[in-house]
């Protein structure tokens, strides 16, 4: 079996990578907080971003569209009043 590697400090292949996008994960940061990868030196970062590329994140794709606010709009009410903040009411 062909093993791309990814990155080498933690030995995460191009495989493992792509399979925590699919899991969900759709930042360098998300696949760092699931495998470890990017965390050393940080040299496979920008590999890491190109196996993401630029679509391969559902609800990055709902940001590009603009329907995530109004789907997020819940979790940053509950997240403000959690903090004590007031939110400008909506248009």
């Amino acid at each position: 079996m062909n093993r791309v590697y990814v990155c080498n400090c933690f030995g995460v292949t191009e495989a493992q990578v792509k399979k925590h996008a699919e899991d969900g994960a759709c930042t360098p940061r998300q696949i760092a907080s699931a495998c470890k990868a990017g965390t050393d030196c940080g040299s496979c970062v920008r590999r890491i971003q190109a196996l993401l590329g630029r679509g391969a994140c559902p609800r990055r794709e709902l940001v590009d569209q603009g329907e995530a606010s109004s789907a997020l709009e819940p979790q940053v009410a509950q997240v403000a009043q959690a903090a004590r903040v007031e939110l400008p009411e909506a248009a």
